[in-house]
């Protein structure tokens, strides 16, 4: 290791910018084909980062309990168009449909849906609840094997109700049970914003339905 923490420090800083990079490729790929194609050599120069970043890391806790905090650069920063922010990137709130686009293409995730369609379906005789949550980098695919589950036709048949929502980190709760509501009903919901009233016409349209 020795000689090369400079190497070392540049390159946490450009993995940060690649990963601030990719949440926001993710965005833009929805709409964008040549995004998404770009993204896939995007994310492989992400990944061997990370894995020599993690030896590095490894290496240091085994000499040493406190590993120093990596610097910042603005004119590295500067080069994936991106600022210097002390804040992490806030990802814009945005809209997915259901409907997953050009099913042909998605390639190396059916074991991973084969997964998460098992533990689902698995829940039949389950009367608690339970939330799989899927979670990585930005540009990962996330949304992607959301939509694959989403979509399989042997969920479509378990469930009686199917919703596809997109829950932003700044939300309103009375506007985000509404819209649940609507979702399931199909209808607008006239209810004034009093929590207490939207919960309870949401147990009526949800309740004892898988």
């Amino acid at each position: 290791m020795c000689g090369v923490d400079d190497d070392r420090y540049k390159l946490e800083r450009q993995l940060l910018a690649i990963q601030c990079k990719l949440t926001d490729a993710e965005v833009k790929s929805e709409t964008n084909q040549y995004i998404k194609r770009w993204m896939k050599d995007f994310r492989t120069v992400s990944y061997e980062s990370d894995d020599i970043l993690d030896t590095f890391q490894y290496e240091a806790l085994r000499c040493q309990a406190h590993i120093g905090v990596s610097r910042t650069h603005k004119t590295e920063m500067n080069t994936f168009g991106l600022l210097k922010s002390v804040e992490p990137p806030q990802v814009p709130c945005r809209q997915t449909h259901s409907g997953l686009d050009e099913y042909a293409e998605i390639f190396g995730r059916d074991d991973d849906k084969e997964v998460v369609v098992k533990l689902l379906l698995d829940q039949q005789d389950n009367q608690r609840l339970r939330v799989l949550p899927i979670f990585g980098m930005g540009g990962l695919g996330k949304t992607t094997l959301a939509k694959m589950v989403y979509n399989d036709h042997r969920v479509q048949q378990h469930f009686h109700l199917s919703m596809w929502h997109c829950v932003s980190e700044n939300f309103e709760a009375c506007a985000l049970v509404r819209s649940v509501i609507e979702l399931a009903t199909k209808v607008t919901c006239n209810l004034p914003d009093t929590i207490k009233m939207l919960r309870g016409r949401l147990q009526e349209v949800i309740g004892q339905k898988r």
